[in-house]
């Protein structure tokens, strides 16, 4: 709504006073009129320039579908019942993050405009530097994972503890960047029955993968690591692909992503996942 400055209109008993004035009262009137009209297009221009700037701030945001669900025997990513979705796609995500590479990985992805999970753990965001990186990674659009508040074996401590580790992990994200992850995966890939009733108590789901080498010393370079991600004899359909923040996946990222490509595999973006 344009903003308009009223100036009160002059009497006619005014006028008729300044006698010998007449002249130079019509030109006294004839400034103020275009002081007026400057001073409205002065509120235009600065109206149109809120507007512009709040459309700036504040993007438009598409809904994505909801279109495939996690398989929980064989963890692959399934087209729902009842879509049309692509079958041939493949789901990246990046565990125990934010160590050392985290940003670096969400920014080579975000380059490549590649969705992924970061899988992270509490350890890694007990400081202040650290939490700002999550920040971070939340920010590029990534989907923030729940990997343990400290990475142990779920099958080796108590009921108690594996509510700390994942509950109050839960907490903690939500803390730092204002909402609740929603996917799980747990360390060693080892849930339990309590796990899995926290994981569902806590509405997130439940997530293993189908395939990860970067952990094998086997794997430790950029060339090794993106080799064997785009040429593992597991990937096919719906690979859920396991990777970690470390340096050789991180060098060896942008390769990967695009090997995977090259084979006609398209990206799941978490946001499509039940």
């Amino acid at each position: 709504m344009k903003k308009w400055l009223l100036v009160p209109a002059v009497s006619l008993i005014a006028l008729s006073a300044c006698g010998s004035n007449e002249e130079g009262s019509t030109e006294n009137t004839n400034a103020d009129e275009n002081e007026q009209v400057e001073d409205n297009e002065t509120v235009d221009e600065v109206q149109e320039d809120e507007e512009e700037n709040e459309a700036l701030e504040e993007p438009e945001s598409e809904d994505v579908e909801v279109v495939y669900e996690i398989n929980p025997t064989m963890w692959t990513v399934e087209p729902m019942e009842g879509t049309e979705a692509d079958p041939e796609v493949v789901l990246l995500t990046i565990d125990d993050a934010p160590d050392k590479h985290g940003v670096e990985m969400a920014e080579t992805l975000k380059e490549l405009d590649a969705p992924a999970i970061f899988f992270v753990n509490g350890h890694f965001i007990n400081t202040d530097e650290k939490a700002e990186q999550l920040v971070q990674i939340h920010e590029m659009g990534f989907e923030i994972g729940n990997h343990t508040m400290s990475h142990p074996n779920l099958g080796e401590i108590s009921e108690e503890q594996q509510r700390e580790e994942i509950v109050g992990l839960n907490d903690r994200i939500e803390e730092i960047i204002g909402e609740r992850p929603r996917f799980f995966r747990a360390p060693f890939g080892v849930n339990t029955d309590y796990t899995k009733e926290l994981v569902e108590e806590e509405g997130m789901t439940l997530m293993n993968w189908t395939y990860g080498y970067d952990w094998d010393s086997n794997y430790m370079t950029a060339e090794s690591i993106a080799d064997i991600m785009v040429n593992a004899p597991e990937l096919g359909n719906g690979g859920n692909l396991l990777m970690h923040d470390r340096e050789w996946t991180n060098d060896g990222l942008e390769e990967i992503v695009n090997g995977l490509r090259d084979k006609g595999y398209g990206l799941v973006d978490p946001d499509q996942l039940k």
